[in-house]
């Protein structure tokens, strides 16, 4: 009788730190909403809610006779929609009625609540980052901790500005996509040829960012801290091609999958995001050399949109609190026994108690467990290197 299979995470998690402390490989980032979620308050609330959260929160704060409009489009999305989807009805809306009425409001009006609705997401995720040691800054430490051939990008479908103001702290260069000084305009053909250097991240905000605003038909970057010009990129068209930010921001994602190995790993991100798992999906299907490790939070029995994505392609492989799909299989994990004492301190950054299990399970799911494990293989990179000066002989 065949054996059932099982997944040993000491075998990947082995190969995954041998690529992540080296400078050679290209790595990529999809950082969801769970990362800001992850970093608690003094009060233990989370620094930045979830997308749930946030659409409770933001329907909580509408006045009443808003809020009965948004109900009222909210009931044509299906069940559960979310605030994003629900900002873009109320912008398709808008660009679309003119003085035409629907639900007793026409075109200004909708414009005006959906405004409302930017300005309310605005004061919920305009966290600032917290001082000190903190999960952003663990990543930030491995991305400048070496030399590396390829920049390293991030994409996030976040709004906060957790990231940037972590680089900014350090003084590491990053690339946004907008180029200037006055109003930063996006630069579409930067953002395709990718013509930086290597030492400079690249930061793509796939669902816009706090700062963004319109003017004079296009998208610039502010100074600000608003949400002036947040919505579901896959409703916005622009008249002119060179201003459609979101359309190049997802081309991005899809060129870095098609180049060949790559590496892309998410954490925080539910897979319930149909915009980009379809241009993740699409770049896949097309380019079988790369591959994405997707770090889930919850049990595998509880993560179904990434399992579902995982079974379709073999170079999507899942990596859940109790189990993972690699290669198309699903299993349970299983740590075999060490190969010596300091793997086993090694095992605790990746296979530990968390949130009150009483077993092991693995951690890197949660994203400040991810930013000390980087944050360790960048010590042990440190380490390295000075050993190696240590043994050169001198003259």
């Amino acid at each position: 009788m065949a054996s059932e299979p099982i997944h040993n995470p000491d075998q990947f998690i082995a190969d995954l730190r041998l690529l992540l402390s080296q400078g050679r490989k290209r790595i990529a980032f999809l950082i969801g909403a769970g990362a800001p979620t992850s970093i608690r308050k003094e009060g233990g609330e989370p620094l930045i809610p979830t997308v749930k959260d946030l659409t409770t929160t933001v329907l909580g704060k509408l006045p009443k006779p808003e809020r009965n409009k948004v109900d009222q489009v909210s009931a044509e999305l299906g069940d559960g929609p979310n605030i994003e989807h629900i900002l873009s009805r109320l912008r398709l809306l808008s660009r679309a009625l003119g003085k035409q009425t629907v639900f007793g409001m026409n075109g200004a009006e909708f414009e005006i609540l959906g405004n409302s609705i930017c300005d309310l997401i605005g004061e919920i995720v305009n966290a600032e980052l917290p001082a000190g040691v903190n999960p952003y800054s663990h990543l930030v430490n491995w991305i400048t901790g070496t030399s590396r051939r390829y920049g390293v990008e991030i994409f996030t479908p976040n709004y906060d500005l957790l990231l940037e103001e972590a680089l900014e702290r350090v003084h590491a260069p990053y690339f946004d996509g907008f180029s200037g000084g006055v109003n930063p305009f996006f630069d579409s053909a930067t953002v395709s040829n990718d013509d930086i250097p290597a030492r400079w991240t690249r930061v793509w905000k796939l669902h816009g960012s706090l700062g963004w605003e319109l003017k004079n038909g296009q998208v610039v970057r502010t100074q600000s801290r608003k949400a002036a010009h947040l919505i579901y990129p896959d409703h916005l068209k622009y008249e002119y091609s060179q201003k459609q930010p979101y359309a190049a921001l997802f081309d991005r994602l899809k060129a870095y999958l098609r180049t060949p190995d790559s590496l892309l790993i998410t954490c925080g991100f539910s897979f319930n995001d149909a915009h980009v798992v379809a241009a993740i999906e699409e770049a896949l299907s097309a380019s079988p050399l790369s591959a994405v490790i997707a770090l889930q939070h919850q049990l595998l029995a509880n993560e179904e949109p990434s399992v579902k994505v995982a079974r379709n392609f073999p170079n999507l492989s899942v990596y859940a609190a109790d189990g993972a799909v690699i290669n198309g299989v699903q299993a349970p994990w299983k740590v075999g026994p060490a190969p010596n004492d300091q793997w086993i301190e090694i095992r605790k950054t990746f296979w530990n108690k968390r949130d009150g299990n009483e077993k092991d399970i693995f951690t890197l799911g949660c994203f400040t467990q991810l930013a000390s494990f980087l944050a360790m293989a960048t010590s042990e990179l440190t380490t390295s290197a000075k050993d190696a000066s240590a043994e050169v002989p001198t003259k």
